[in-house]
């Protein structure tokens, strides 16, 4: 069985720590890593940060989610690059995100998590 762990990828620093913090409530056993900002801590996202925050989740299965469509594009390009099994979600970010995380620190398998995650994508 899969360990199964949070990325959030966000263009502001400041907006995915804040949900970090709110997940970290809720799910303090999960792994929860996130990406945020350019590297120069700019409004902007960072193939590299998204690397490393993959590779800091004890996770061997990641649920990725991030807040717009740039953000999807380095994903996907990171997700290449990475030998973890993640999957990119296309839903509300930060409503997402959370039910991902508050299902995973009460045991739901992969399968309960996804089925909850369908009605929050984005059309």
């Amino acid at each position: 069985m899969s360990k199964l762990g949070v990325v959030m990828v966000s263009h502001v620093p400041e907006l995915v720590f804040g949900i970090n913090r709110l997940l970290q409530e809720v799910a303090p056993d999960v792994s929860i890593t996130f990406a945020g900002g350019t590297e120069e801590e700019g409004v902007g996202t960072s193939f590299e940060k998204i690397l490393e925050a993959f590779e800091a989740n004890d996770g061997d299965k990641l649920l990725a989610f991030y807040d717009l469509g740039s953000a999807k594009m380095n994903l996907e390009m990171a997700m290449e690059m990475s030998d973890k099994e993640v999957v990119l979600y296309d839903t509300a970010f930060v409503e997402s995100s959370y039910t991902a995380a508050a299902l995973l620190q009460a045991g739901a398998s992969f399968e309960a998590i996804d089925e909850q995650l369908q009605p929050l994508k984005v059309k």
